[in-house]
């Protein structure tokens, strides 16, 4: 299994975290990911400041870089994260589950959906690391999705992949990112709604290109 919640398929040399195009969905399962001294270190770098201005460029998001560099260390930065979207009572301000959020149908049939497609392409959540319905889970499986479908040689290949990873986004991610987006703009810590904007963003601009009949 992979470090966090599926098994990752092999990375393009250099580091995800430096790619626009092929690693974002991966780049934003780190950024969401659990806090580690190395994620801070990346996020709080030249390096992702460049990569938000970026991406905000082109997806024709507001970037407010200076809001996001409100963590004074690693310390504040995990009782953040923690606080934000693990630990509240009765739930966290902001759980990254889809079943939280989502009042399409039952938590259990959120999960068993979201079950469903990992097992098209044989995937299986780790129990150690991120529910089947976490935004981590979701964000690993469409890197899979991804990186599966770059490596058809032809498009008829691809085309199945095309419409898993059209049908997944806007079956799940869409359907309660957007009411995620809600809360965290109303607590608003630094850094995460800005990645959060960014995210959807760029899950909006996925399914205009993975429309039917567009070449990817």
């Amino acid at each position: 299994m992979g470090a966090t919640a599926l098994r990752e398929p092999p990375a393009k040399r250099g580091s995800p975290v430096s790619d626009t195009e092929l690693d974002m969905f991966r780049v934003f399962a780190i950024c969401f990911g659990q806090p580690s001294h190395d994620s801070f270190s990346w996020l709080s770098g030249t390096a992702a400041r460049s990569l938000w201005k970026r991406l905000g460029q082109r997806l024709q998001v507001k970037v407010n870089l200076s809001h996001a560099n409100g963590f004074a260390g690693y310390e504040t930065y995990e009782a953040g994260y923690i606080a934000l979207f693990e630990v509240g009572v009765p739930e966290p301000p902001v759980p990254l589950l889809e079943s939280a959020h989502s009042s399409r149908a039952v938590p259990q049939e959120i999960v068993l959906d979201c079950v469903n497609f990992y097992d098209v392409l044989g995937l299986r959540p780790s129990g150690s690391a991120f529910p089947p319905d976490h935004l981590v889970t979701q964000l690993e499986f469409l890197a899979a999705v991804r990186y599966l479908r770059e490596q058809q040689s032809h498009s008829h290949r691809a085309e199945p992949l095309r419409c898993l990873e059209r049908d997944f986004i806007e079956r799940h991610l869409l359907n309660w990112l957007p009411t995620v987006q809600q809360k965290i703009d109303q607590v608003n810590p630094p850094l995460f709604p800005m990645l959060l904007r960014l995210l959807v963003a760029h899950l909006k601009a996925e399914i205009s290109m993975l429309a039917p009949g567009e070449i990817g």
